[in-house]
């Protein structure tokens, strides 16, 4: 296991990254990526149902706020490959506050277009579960923290998750890419 130096959390905090990554289709780009490894626009149409026009689009506007690259080596006349930019492993969203009051109907919609996404993987849970319960964990609890100790909490928590999930390229060869998900409010207000 390689273990990351310690990275410094990016503040998501540009409107228009964050437009960006509100975008369902882009999203679903993004996890072909993530998931699959470099793909072409044909490729990432085919397998996300999508014709080639509208993914070369979204291909475009993910490039330009520095998600993914293109792969010049790989390309060839106008077949264009793309894979996953270098990027801040420890991304956050900012919080309203953060925003002008402008941009924050943008960050309110990529927390939904998020949220729908985790509601799908969550139907998914239970058969992923009876297939192989040694690769799905589920964990619920109710704790009691302070304000500090939660954001010292969620800390401890990006850290161990960056320990535990290298960068695709220092990944053993056995590693698998897991969805993982944490979210936590408090349960004293309706």
């Amino acid at each position: 296991m390689i273990l990351m130096k310690d990275e410094e959390p990016f503040l998501l905090d540009d409107p228009a990254r964050l437009k960006a990554l509100a975008h369902p289709m882009r999203r679903l780009i993004l996890r072909h990526l993530n998931i699959h490894g470099p793909a072409t626009s044909t490729t990432i149409g085919e397998r996300l149902g999508a014709k080639t026009g509208t993914t070369s689009y979204h291909l475009r506007q993910l490039e330009k706020c520095g998600f993914i690259e293109e792969i010049p080596e790989r390309s060839a006349g106008r077949e264009r490959w793309w894979r996953r930019a270098e990027s801040p492993r420890d991304m956050r969203a900012p919080t309203p506050g953060q925003l002008a009051p402008e941009d924050r109907p943008v960050l309110e919609e990529f927390h939904r277009v998020g949220f729908e996404e985790d509601r799908a993987l969550l139907e998914r849970f239970p058969e992923a579960y009876r297939r192989d319960p040694d690769w799905a964990k589920g964990s619920r609890g109710l704790g009691r923290m302070t304000r500090e100790e939660f954001a010292e909490f969620f800390d401890a928590y990006i850290a161990l998750l960056l320990k535990y999930s290298p960068r695709v390229q220092d990944a053993p060869p056995d590693a698998r890419p897991l969805y993982i998900r944490m979210f936590a409010f408090p349960a004293d207000e309706p």
